[in-house]
């Protein structure tokens, strides 16, 4: 009895030190793109899911801030020089850099968040069905507006983004087929993405038109509409992180884009041996995107705005409502 304790003892002792043999060789990394993981949108969606493997695991992750367009393929290459097994690209300005990286270390696992279109062995790519999530809270800002006036202030200016704003379009037409919807881009390079105070006069200049709610895609941008939003006495839509805190009682909703979903399941995929190459798209169907009620916005989502919500998400899961994807046509029907 005590030769067999022995042995389990033994084989106990032998299975923790391949443990922890296998968490040592085992290095995931990320980098993050401009405006810092702490950009209280995109990028720190994505530090959520990084703080929960970790928080998780006991795992720590390497990680760099992208401050200029430069330092994507550098960064990248950099950590697998330094034994990262698997590098995860936050946004589709990496995606040049990822493809060339990746093909350089054949033996290394890559993951990228908003791209879809590389044929790359050893990748994983996450794109996202912004459209459908831009749509449940398009159909709330139309139910909270009382002018039928809403707006919408962009980050840069591509299809990526115009997806977001018809996706929101065609909410806010569901519900007031004459509403009136402002559109405006930031701008047309990076840059467009940590500009606050671009972001706070464009949609001051929208609620000046008689907007009432504005819905931002914008990353750190974006803050400044929020901000724009509250002084004016107005509502702000935030997007990609839960943003209903940054302004409590100002923000109706949050277009939840579940980036943080990304970022833990590569690592975690990863560490189990349960990676796989390929493209994932997550929707409402697959919990991609959704719209975030909590206490800071539950005074402001009536029993209407809320019946109306899921009932279009009930009909978006059905297929009774297919949202259009810009991205497919380059146009906006609605």
């Amino acid at each position: 009895m005590k030769y067999l304790t022995k042995i389990t003892a033994m084989a106990a002792s032998a299975m923790i030190m391949a443990s922890t043999a296998f968490a040592a060789d085992f290095k995931p990394a990320v980098i993050y793109d401009m405006g810092g993981k702490f950009d209280k949108s995109f990028n720190e969606g994505v530090w959520n899911g990084v703080k929960k493997f970790t928080d998780e695991t006991g795992v720590s992750v390497m990680e760099f801030e992208v401050t200029n367009e430069t330092q994507r393929e550098q960064a990248m290459r950099r950590m697998a020089e330094r034994g990262a097994t698997v590098i995860l690209g936050v946004g589709f300005a990496q995606a040049d850099a990822i493809a060339k990286v990746s093909a350089e270390f054949p033996e290394k696992q890559f993951s990228i968040i908003d791209v879809s279109w590389l044929d790359s062995p050893n990748l994983r790519q996450y794109a996202f069905k912004e459209h459908e999530g831009s749509y449940l809270v398009g159909v709330a800002a139309a139910k909270a507006s009382k002018t039928n006036k809403v707006g919408f202030v962009g980050g840069m200016d591509i299809p990526l983004i115009r997806k977001f704003a018809c996706g929101y379009v065609g909410g806010v037409k569901s519900v007031t087929g004459n509403a009136e919807v402002y559109q405006n881009m930031t701008g047309t390079t990076p840059s467009a993405w940590n500009d606050p105070a671009k972001g706070a006069e464009l949609a001051k200049s929208q609620i000046d038109r008689g907007a009432d709610v504005v819905y931002h895609a914008a990353g750190g941008t974006g803050i400044g509409v929020i901000q724009a939003a509250a002084d004016a006495g107005k509502l702000a839509i935030g997007v990609d992180s839960n943003q209903n805190g940054l302004a409590p009682g100002a923000v109706l909703t949050s277009m939840l884009k579940r980036v943080d979903v990304a970022a833990y399941e590569t690592f975690k995929d990863a560490m189990d041996g349960n990676f796989s190459s390929g493209v994932k798209i997550l929707g409402i169907a697959e919990g991609g995107v959704d719209w975030a009620e909590d206490s800071n916005n539950a005074p402001l989502i009536t029993a209407d705005i809320k019946s109306a919500i899921e009932a279009a998400r009930a009909d978006i899961l059905s297929g009774k409502v297919s949202v259009h994807n810009y991205e497919t046509t380059s146009s906006c029907p609605y």
